[in-house]
């Protein structure tokens, strides 16, 4: 076992940055107890035990030692378990820079778009737990739910309009990334993982999945996370709001 204290990660199974670090986990052969927060109160619970300011997941304990936030942790895994390396010798720095992008610039469309579609399909929400349409009662907490998302996330339809013009430019940079060997190789580095997690959520929006056609940024996502399933179906979004890749 390449750790010999015990491995924990606190997550919410919807979250993208905690799929990067348990795919992480898994590739470098690490054990670890994935413990699920209570959706809604994780934001308190993630800062009891990381440390104040720290509301969002994922956290990780390696025995006492607490890391918090996807990037910290996979740059920890790689000092404490240095085989199957998630940063390759002669490409370390760019696989790097790469998946702070992925964390800094691609994750919140991971946000973003997902809940901005949930907004308009409120009654798909009752998807992320197995049922495919909520009953009117449940589509009624749906639409509440989703309205306080969007406030805590600060999204607007503005914003989305802007996210899903930027997108098929980002998934360009994946792929300029991938002909530079930063990710979709032979072997998977930190970039496939931040990377790949982000675009995986975002593509279960049947609106957007035609961004994604034929691309690496897909590739890697369904390489490392699976086949991507359909969260909302198209119609969500306006038609003129989407942009695909010339």
């Amino acid at each position: 076992m390449p750790i010999a204290e015990k491995v924990t990660l606190h997550a919410l199974p919807p979250s993208h940055p905690c799929k990067t670090v348990g795919a992480a986990l898994d590739y470098k052969g690490i054990e670890y107890e994935w413990v699920n927060l209570d959706f809604g109160k994780h934001n308190e619970q993630i800062a009891e035990l990381y440390g104040e300011g720290k509301t969002r997941v994922p956290g990780l304990t390696v025995g006492e030692e607490r890391i918090h936030g996807s990037t910290n942790i996979l740059k920890r895994l790689e000092e404490l378990a240095p085989e199957n390396p998630l940063y390759p010798e002669g490409i370390a720095e760019q696989v790097r820079e790469a998946e702070l992008w992925g964390d800094g610039d691609l994750q919140d469309f991971g946000r973003r778009i997902p809940w901005g579609a949930l907004y308009f399909r409120p009654e798909k929400l009752g998807r992320m737990n197995g049922i495919d349409e909520l009953d009117p009662a449940g589509t009624d907490f749906a639409m509440k739910f989703t309205r306080s998302t969007w406030k805590y996330h600060n999204i607007s339809s503005v914003q989305l309009a802007e996210d899903l013009e930027r997108l098929p430019g980002m998934v360009d940079e994946i792929d300029a990334m991938a002909e530079q060997g930063l990710l979709d190789g032979e072997y998977p580095t930190a970039a496939d993982f931040q990377i790949g997690a982000s675009v995986w959520v975002i593509a279960t929006i049947s609106d957007v999945r035609p961004v994604f056609d034929g691309s690496a940024a897909i590739r890697v996502a369904e390489r490392h996370f699976g086949e991507v399933p359909e969260l909302v179906p198209a119609g969500a979004y306006p038609a003129s709001w989407i942009k695909l890749r010339g």
